[in-house]
């Protein structure tokens, strides 16, 4: 076992091998521009990407035509928000947005509102999961946009899209999912659920930094969004640059792998979850899981450690690496946000910590982890 223990695979994730020698070809061999139709080099990138979208869409049940490669999930969010919002204008000025999303979208949604759009903010259940009748309650006749993350980053909290989706359809609502952490943890079918856009990364899932997609509903009516990268009018026009063939090509192998992988994947993560949650909650007195039971993530846990700040557990843990969840500086630390608004204190959520496994996570590597958090509680409970 090699230290340290890393066990924040929702942040990010080691590249695959696989994936990685899907790669390397297109570094030093295949190296052409995918855009320049006029010679071999870039017919073969251009093939390599068509496969990688083929990949990229099988795995979420999509259409490839229908796949806008973009640099990564906060832009997914930035295309799907300001395009749609900005693009249909004319048909209202209310967004929908859950008070729990990543800082991508929630960012992106106040710079409408900046716009002159109006902003509501649907508060979670205490389970931390966004409840189809409150978003239905904060509807109204000029809504133009819902906002739902299908998988919450912090909590692994469920949301339920499919209702959500459907009840955005009987509205005639743009319905957008931030499924950046859903991908290759749980089923995603996007025409299962209903929804219009759907935000995807590939780092969330054993592939490379900087790159994702955002899918993008085909049909009748289309669904219209504004351009907010110009100058080429790549992928369908919707985001101009030249396309990271190596990055694209390294997502389409992660999410083929996810897919396969997701009939055994998914119950093996949940068994070492089980078993780390288990161990710590009999070790420690009061404390608690933050979230749903088995409406989340299967390899998600997030527990509040009573009378002991996550920031000075992580230092005294310091061969375990997991996340406190929290937006912090020296200064000024921040709690958690998704969990504030779960009903949390300040205190309760600074002393709460994210533990996230992955693909590569061991059996030794958790017990590794339930061990050291415990130590390193009472430790710090006994000074």
């Amino acid at each position: 076992m090699r230290l340290p223990v890393y066990l924040d695979w929702n942040a990010t994730t080691p590249v695959d091998p696989r994936v990685l020698e899907a790669m390397l070809p297109c570094f030093s061999e295949d190296f052409g521009n995918a855009s320049s139709t006029s010679h071999a080099y870039g017919w073969k990138a251009e093939a390599r990407v068509r496969l990688a979208r083929a990949a990229v869409a099988s795995a979420i049940g999509a259409a490839p035509e229908e796949i806008v490669f973009t640099s990564g999930a906060t832009e997914s969010d930035a295309l799907a928000l300001l395009g749609a919002a900005r693009a249909n204008r004319d048909r209202g000025d209310h967004l929908v947005v859950a008070a729990t999303e990543h800082r991508a979208v929630l960012d992106h949604a106040r710079r409408l509102e900046s716009e002159g759009f109006r902003l509501t903010l649907v508060p979670p259940r205490a389970d931390g999961r966004i409840a189809a009748a409150t978003v239905a309650s904060a509807l109204t006749d000029r809504t133009l946009l819902v906002s739902v993350m299908a998988a919450n980053n912090e909590t692994g909290a469920l949301n339920p899209v499919g209702e959500i989706g459907a009840l955005c359809r009987e509205r005639g609502v743009l319905f957008h999912t931030d499924a950046a952490q859903a991908l290759g943890k749980v089923p995603l079918d996007v025409r299962a659920i209903g929804v219009d856009l759907v935000s995807l990364s590939a780092h969330k899932a054993c592939g490379p930094k900087g790159v994702g997609a955002l899918w993008v509903r085909s049909g009748k009516p289309r669904v219209r969004l504004e351009a907010q990268l110009l100058g080429g009018g790549h992928e369908r026009g919707l985001r101009s640059g030249t396309p990271n063939v190596p990055a694209i090509v390294g997502f389409g192998e992660a999410a083929r792998i996810a897919a396969a992988e997701l009939a055994t994947e998914p119950a093996r993560l949940r068994a070492l979850r089980d078993r780390l949650e288990a161990e710590i909650l009999a070790g420690v007195p009061g404390a608690r899981r933050n979230g749903p039971g088995a409406e989340r993530l299967p390899n998600t846990l997030n527990v509040l450690f009573p009378g002991v700040e996550a920031g000075r557990l992580m230092l005294e843990a310091r061969d375990l690496a997991v996340s406190s969840g929290s937006a912090c500086s020296s200064a000024s630390p921040e709690p958690s946000h998704v969990l504030v608004a779960m009903g949390l204190s300040a205190a309760e959520a600074r002393s709460s910590i994210r533990i996230s496994l992955g693909r590569f996570t061991t059996e030794e590597e958790v017990g590794f982890a339930a061990g050291a958090l415990l130590s390193a509680w009472r430790s710090l409970s006994a000074s």
